[in-house]
């Protein structure tokens, strides 16, 4: 099992926007030197929260920062781009990265997102918009037939080559057919990884649900497997979770109630989720529990994976081995204040908790006869 990190990013509004850049690109560079296997880099335009609306220009100034580290947008808003100059951008992208580079999409999620889009989410065209344009683009690298090209979703033209002139629909990713492709879930049954096993796609599980609904996650996979007779990868897997590693577990819990992550639930996710119908529900590990029992304290108990080394490599090994295994797993991107203790949980995650789950490797699946 490897370690990587989601950073959505995750600063309370009124932070300035350019030290958040910057330190985020700090935060990259700091795990890149850790070891840190991968980086996905969220994509919003209008939430205050998650303030970065162009994942790919920041992948672009952090690749040259950077040395080993594999780069991912987590994950393009599909409705929000046009098809043709999406798939410009990830293609050239790709071939900045030198193929250090993972292609996250999506559907979007956001209300103000997908407004931006002119899309109500309950219509539930920004799924149908998302598939369209994936299959698109990959037509586009692969054969880019002249013509124009329009439906409810956008309207473009893919005109004739003039070979003459030098003047075509060229550009194909570095990577051949085209850099892995993710797709992430945030349901117990999700739609969007049942379609990650159907196409071979990188599954990603979100950070804020019970581990009985992250396990559920898996049998979306399976099922979309099951049904182009794909061999579900759980190498594959990634399952984001909030981490945070103290020198104590005392420490560490009163650090991440006190800190960062308390608030982005206490004033983001916990009051985007209840505004969803439904959604706060998926949150609570027994039947009748209150809205307001869901609370960061306990997220704390039964979701995030907060304490010192020895418990924390405790949980991580629990939560493996109750969900049947993963390849990776995502760190959550939070306000990188105060610094030196965000740099100090994510040295011991590497260095202390790590070293101590180098076993855990997900079983091969094989397929049925």
């Amino acid at each position: 099992m490897q370690v990587g990190e989601f950073l959505m990013p995750v600063h309370p509004p009124g932070y300035n926007h350019t030290e958040t850049l910057d330190a985020d690109l700090e935060r990259v560079i700091t795990l890149d030197k850790l070891g840190y296997r991968e980086i996905w880099v969220g994509e919003h335009f209008t939430s205050q929260w998650e303030n970065i609306p162009a994942p790919d220009l920041f992948i672009a100034r952090a690749i040259g920062e950077t040395k080993n580290i594999v780069f991912g947008t987590g994950v393009n808003c599909m409705p929000n781009h046009n098809p043709f100059v999406l798939a410009h951008r990830i293609a050239q992208l790709d071939h900045m990265c030198h193929g250090r580079f993972q292609w996250g999409v999506g559907p979007g999620g956001l209300p103000g997102d997908l407004a931006a889009a002119n899309i109500d989410p309950a219509t539930g065209k920004h799924r149908e918009w998302a598939r369209q344009a994936v299959d698109l683009i990959l037509q586009l690298w692969d054969n880019p037939k002249p013509g124009r090209y329009k439906s409810e979703f956008w309207d473009f033209t893919v005109p004739e080559p003039n070979d003459k002139i030098g003047m075509r629909t060229y550009i194909k990713p570095y990577q051949r057919p085209h850099p892995p492709i993710a797709i992430a879930g945030s349901r117990p049954q999700s739609g969007s990884l049942t379609v990650a096993g159907m196409r071979g796609w990188i599954p990603m599980s979100i950070n804020f649900l019970p581990w009985d609904s992250v396990k559920a996650q898996w049998g979306s996979v399976e099922e979309g497997a099951r049904k182009t007779g794909r061999v579900p990868d759980r190498s594959k897997w990634r399952v984001s979770r909030d981490v945070y590693v103290g020198e104590t577990t005392k420490q560490a819990r009163k650090e991440a109630l006190e800190g960062p992550i308390a608030k982005a639930y206490g004033e983001y996710f916990l009051p985007i989720l209840s505004a969803i119908p439904g959604r706060i529900e998926q949150l609570k590990v027994k039947p009748g529990m209150s809205d307001s029992d869901v609370n960061p304290a306990y997220m704390m108990d039964h979701v995030w994976i907060v304490g010192g080394p020895d418990d924390v490599a405790a949980r991580i090994r629990e939560l493996y081995e109750f969900t049947g295994g993963f390849g990776v797993l995502l760190t959550i991107g939070h306000e990188w204040k105060p610094k030196d203790k965000w740099r100090r949980s994510h040295e011991l995650l590497m260095n202390e908790v790590m070293p101590r789950l180098k076993d855990l490797a997900p079983k091969v699946a094989v397929a049925a006869d």
